[in-house]
């Protein structure tokens, strides 16, 4: 699960998660993560996954967008704890942790199956004995 926490500016305080990708950053009404700070353009950046790489940012060219400092020409690969700056915003991208999902099932199936085969166990030596 990646998480975005907002550092400064109007929405200081929060944190969003991204649930999928790409997931869209900017002032615009159909923005994943709508921020309406000065220097915030419509479609700001939007972060991407790709499964075998990791996690990347990709600018508006025009828009002013830093990640650790650096500005950001194109796309940058993004790692735990990077701050990104967007426009007045300040964001930090993190890794949150992972959740698990729920194993009843699977373990009522194992359990049942181990119970059968030791129940056919008992079942074939009684027979064999007799």
């Amino acid at each position: 699960m990646i998480r975005l926490r907002v550092l400064s500016g109007g929405l200081a305080g929060d944190e969003t998660e991204a649930r999928h990708f790409p997931f869209r950053v900017g002032r615009a009404p159909g923005a994943d993560l709508r921020l309406e700070d000065p220097g915030v353009w419509e479609a700001h950046l939007e972060l991407q996954r790709q499964p075998l790489a990791g996690f990347f940012l990709s600018a508006n060219p025009e828009a002013l967008t830093h990640v650790n400092g650096k500005p950001v020409q194109g796309t940058v690969r993004l790692c735990n704890g990077d701050t990104i700056e967007a426009g007045g915003a300040r964001l930090q991208f993190w890794l949150g942790p992972a959740v698990q999902t729920g194993l009843g099932l699977r373990e009522g199936l194992t359990w049942g199956g181990l119970a059968g085969l030791t129940l056919a166990q008992i079942v074939l030596m009684y027979w064999l004995t007799n």
